[in-house]
């Protein structure tokens, strides 16, 4: 548990939205629930992000996954100080649609508002484990910018 929330970092599924790759097949496979699971022998408790953005039906929903008052379990080192934000879809193939971007916006404006997390600390997964995340085409300059506008 963390006592005080330093970072939000922003990952990517690397996956295609869609419905067999969805928040709740990322859940089944962080649980070990899926045959080809790494975690089968260890599962985790629940998802490994604590919020996730995901197209459904024709609207992009912010989706709830561990608690805050739990450590994440998305990057090593950072799982006590990052709150993890999974978009769903790859975008090292395509940019983050307009309205994930958005929703993605409106989440960690009011997480940054109600927790005092300066803007430097929107962070990627690449900045801290030698990873793509969130993706070649997601520019974390970009998604600062446009959230010091909405704040």
């Amino acid at each position: 548990m963390s006592d005080r929330w330093f970072y939000v970092m922003l990952h990517h599924s690397l996956t295609e939205d869609g419905s067999t790759v969805s928040w709740q097949a990322i859940r089944r496979w962080h649980k070990g629930l899926h045959p080809d699971s790494p975690y089968r022998s260890k599962p985790m408790i629940d998802i490994g992000y604590h919020f996730g953005i995901e197209l459904i039906n024709d609207e992009y929903e912010i989706l709830v996954g561990r608690d805050l008052g739990q450590a994440g379990a998305h990057c090593v080192g950072m799982n006590h100080k990052a709150i993890g934000i999974c978009f769903v879809g790859n975008f090292d193939l395509a940019p983050v649609p307009d309205g994930q971007w958005e929703k993605g916006l409106q989440l960690v404006s009011g997480l940054v508002k109600s927790l005092d997390i300066p803007l430097v600390n929107i962070v990627g997964h690449r900045d801290y484990a030698p990873k793509g995340c969130p993706g070649k085409m997601f520019s974390l300059e970009k998604f600062r910018q446009d959230l010091w506008m909405k704040l």
